[in-house]
């Protein structure tokens, strides 16, 4: 039986995709094509990874056209939730001892969702996994923490602001070994900053199996 991933408000599919090249089968849903607001979710789902939008949460949020509405925000993580929950509610008998689910983990920005789900289970940065920028990242769930691959300090990449975009130009397609190093040029930083780190999802995978 294929082990089934659901990758909810995946975007662009980064964080499954190494699950995707392993086989495994991974569904993502997002939008357009799925709406976790009316998603069910089917039998036997292996591991889920959510990736709620961010928009309303984020600290860096003070020069928006629209107030922040944290209430709108939650609606996606509940939904997220809600998915989750199901999947573990399906249990099989009063004497199992571990979930059905083999992991799920909800990931954010640093930010205010924190003061509603409270200390997120584990936080990294980028850098810490190899890809070239800070930006510290939350994950609240039921998982086993991947293992970070880099010691580095925050002042050896800086902000995302700060990268060079000389530094990106000179980096040879033989080099890459980031997703930020390949879309730099097609997608603006808001986009960029919003896909899921290369390095980090390896490693969530090799822990997560």
């Amino acid at each position: 039986m294929d082990k089934i991933i659901l990758d909810l408000c995946g975007g662009t599919g980064a964080w499954s995709k190494p699950y995707r090249d392993a086989n495994y089968d991974v569904r993502l849903i997002t939008l357009p094509n799925n709406d976790v607001r009316t998603y069910m979710p089917p039998n036997n789902v292996y591991g889920i990874l959510a990736a709620p939008p961010c928009t309303m949460f984020s600290f860096a949020r003070t020069h928006a056209k629209t107030p922040r509405d944290m209430r709108g925000g939650m609606e996606i993580v509940i939904a997220c939730l809600r998915i989750i929950w199901e999947c573990q509610y399906k249990i099989k008998g009063d004497t199992q001892r571990k979930p059905p689910l083999k992991f799920w983990a909800l990931e954010n920005p640093n930010g205010m969702l924190n003061w509603l789900l409270g200390n997120p289970f584990f936080t990294f940065n980028p850098y810490e996994f190899g890809d070239k920028y800070s930006k510290k990242t939350c994950l609240w769930g039921y998982f086993n923490k991947p293992i970070k691959t880099h010691v580095l300090s925050k002042s050896k990449y800086g902000k995302f602001d700060q990268l060079r975009m000389d530094e990106l130009r000179e980096i040879r397609r033989s080099e890459i070994n980031s997703i930020s190093d390949i879309i730099w040029k097609q997608k603006n930083r808001q986009e960029l900053r919003s896909i899921t780190p290369q390095g980090f999802a390896r490693s969530f995978f090799w822990a997560n199996q």
